[in-house]
């Protein structure tokens, strides 16, 4: 284990509470961005590292500020995903999930424990709030009911004790472990909950080999997992029941994303392929980055991806022409992105977050400036001809 102190465990905590760190000091696993619901609210970026800890950041045109620090985790903080207006879920290498009110100064709500070994992604339904997947190294996806997690009731003293270590266990912030589904590759299912709650989860496992990546479509009817095993497993995350799996990709399968409906979806391993789930086929492949791809995000409308991972480069690829440009080049792997507004973020093994122009709404004003090459068909020396022309002007946390 990554372990790591935390001031919200005071079991493992190797800093006073009052320290407050206003950047994270250690790289930066997720990123996550929330839209303000009103039109003179602010725009939020939460961040989760390696630290151990989160942060939200209040979001202006030219600056973000760190408005909260959210610690209970002891380990790595690996995946970070927003239930609804005010939830967020995150987690961790220390085996469990947690839930937060986001727009709280760190308050963790619950502590959701289920997974035998580190959990590494989350995948959220958008217009769905109460479903998320979770998938770690223990081959297991679960697939959660968040109203239910959220949903209190009465309970023992030794029950209370274990809502969050970090000691959120007021009459409040009573809340039960949630009922879920355990998804295996057998396709059995069943539903249950914590142990500690005096139900005896069933031991169904999910994957034969760990799971790296989760992505589910906006209203939770399709959910995408990969790994280890180089396919992409296909899922009816309502029921549990496996509908199909892709084959084609000779590497792990680090990113996925599905787009709205649920139909298409992108995978990022040593290259990145395009399915149609309806034909059930590999519609392209995308040879663009030297090395693995580790993050993924489309523009609103799946036209477009940006992906980045452990060659350092950031480019952006038209899924129809296969046309691709390197946007920038960083000094340390890409883990994560996110976009916002026509900015995206990204996320790296530095402690720093960086912000970079995208033209998320207009992406074909990027391949204007020259210097594009189709996917697969260049070298890397001769693709970096697209950092010429303007300079790119950054921003970072």
């Amino acid at each position: 284990m990554h372990r790591v102190g935390s001031a919200g465990n005071t079991n493992n905590s190797v800093r006073p509470r009052k320290e407050k760190r206003l950047k994270h000091c250690a790289g930066i696993n997720c990123l996550k961005v929330l839209k303000a619901t009103v039109s003179d609210g602010c725009d939020y970026l939460f961040t989760g590292s390696r630290d151990g800890t989160l942060k939200r950041w209040a979001l202006s045109e030219d600056s973000a500020t760190c408005s909260a620090t959210f610690e209970s985790h002891v380990d790595w903080v690996n995946d970070a995903v927003l239930a609804g207006d005010r939830t967020l879920v995150s987690c961790s290498s220390d085996t469990t999930l947690k839930t937060w009110n986001c727009l709280s100064d760190g308050t963790c709500t619950k502590t959701l424990r289920q997974h035998s070994d580190y959990v590494i992604c989350l995948a959220a339904a958008e217009k769905n709030s109460n479903v998320v997947a979770s998938g770690g190294l223990g081959g297991e996806v679960f697939i959660w009911d968040v109203e239910a997690a959220l949903t209190p009731v009465s309970k023992s003293g030794d029950a209370m004790e274990d809502d969050c270590s970090n000691g959120v266990n007021g009459s409040t912030n009573s809340l039960p472990v949630t009922s879920l589904r355990t998804i295996s590759s057998s396709n059995s299912i069943s539903a249950h909950t914590s142990q500690s709650h005096g139900y005896v989860p069933v031991g169904a496992k999910g994957h034969k080999e760990s799971v790296y990546a989760l992505a589910m479509n906006d209203s939770g009817t399709r959910l995408v997992s990969g790994g280890t095993e180089k396919v992409v497993r296909v899922w009816d995350p309502r029921t549990g029941s496996k509908a199909m799996k892709l084959r084609g990709h000779t590497d792990n399968i680090r990113a996925l994303l599905l787009d709205s409906t649920g139909r298409y979806c992108l995978s990022g391993s040593s290259d990145s392929r395009l399915w149609d789930l309806g034909m059930q086929r590999c519609v392209h492949s995308y040879a663009v980055h030297t090395d693995s791809v580790w993050a993924l995000a489309s523009t609103p409308t799946f036209s477009h991806v940006y992906s980045g991972g452990r060659d350092l480069s950031l480019y952006l690829t038209d899924l129809a022409t296969r046309e691709s440009i390197l946007l920038c080049t960083k000094e340390h792997p890409i883990l994560q992105l996110a976009l916002h507004d026509d900015s995206i973020w990204a996320a790296t093994t530095d402690s720093s977050v960086h912000r970079w122009p995208a033209e998320a709404h207009n992406p074909q004003k990027v391949f204007q400036r020259g210097g594009s090459f189709l996917a697969g068909n260049l070298s890397f020396s001769r693709a970096r001809v697209s950092l010429e022309g303007p300079t790119l002007v950054s921003a970072s946390l």
